[in-house]
């Protein structure tokens, strides 16, 4: 199984290697493909003055000291065309955000690198829909697509998976691993994290995206939608 977590943002470069050496440690002995996350520019918070993370050079540096001290794979998402460049040398996996799931260039640009592409299927797309860009992916030889369900938009601010979006997913000519976003899903209530994941993997999904952090409660980003390393540990006794 794939197992992508990590802080939804690079706070600082000692707080990255923190969780990075502590998420390393946890999975060395599970049976998980494990990915360290943290996304280095927030571009699509709904307000102004939400912190959005670092400098491009700057998240360079700290994913190679990562890189050099963990030994881990690392993932990152990328809003513009121009940011897979200098990140293409450092990082594993390229990651395209959900608002941004239907921008040809972006996906095309991300999967001429080479790298596995994960497609953060958009609240508003149908597993049709997010099979069109990951064909978008495929044009171009990208042989590793993963496309990430965190559910479909009800109302203004909640999200409602719908299960049968996994088989969905898996069942089409442009074959895909399916990940599950255990923790965007949950809308800020994070109890639910773990039932939830645990109900994914019974769907046959081929990893779980899980946003983790040593202290939600004064996380710069997106608190709400974290759990705890503890809680992280606890759900791949579960699920593993």
């Amino acid at each position: 199984m794939i197992l992508i977590a990590g802080p939804c943002v690079i706070e600082s470069a000692e707080h990255a290697l923190k969780m990075a050496h502590i998420l390393t440690e946890m999975t060395a002995s599970c049976p998980v493909d494990f990915y360290f996350k943290a996304s280095w520019n927030k571009a699509n918070r709904s307000s102004g003055g939400s912190y959005r993370g670092v400098h491009i050079r700057r998240a360079v540096q700290i994913f190679e000291r990562i890189k050099d001290e963990c030994g881990c794979l690392i993932t990152t998402d990328v809003h513009e065309c121009w940011q897979i460049e200098p990140l293409d040398g450092v990082i594993d996996m390229f990651q395209i955000p959900a608002l941004l799931s239907r921008q040809t260039s972006l996906i095309v640009d991300a999967a001429n690198t080479g790298k596995p592409i994960n497609i953060k299927k958009g609240q508003f797309m149908s597993p049709t829909v997010a099979h069109m860009a990951a064909a978008k992916a495929r044009s171009v030889g990208s042989e590793e697509i993963l496309i990430t369900e965190r559910g479909s938009s009800f109302g203004y601010e909640d999200l409602v998976v719908d299960f049968r979006s996994f088989w969905k997913l898996k069942d089409s000519d442009t074959p895909v691993k399916v990940m599950f976003d255990a923790t965007h899903s949950c809308c800020g209530e994070p109890e639910f994290v773990n039932p939830m994941a645990q109900a994914a993997v019974a769907f046959g999904v081929d990893g779980l995206f899980i946003e983790c952090h040593d202290d939600p409660a004064i996380a710069l980003c997106d608190g709400a939608s974290m759990i705890t390393p503890d809680e992280l540990e606890d759900l791949l006794g579960d699920v593993c």
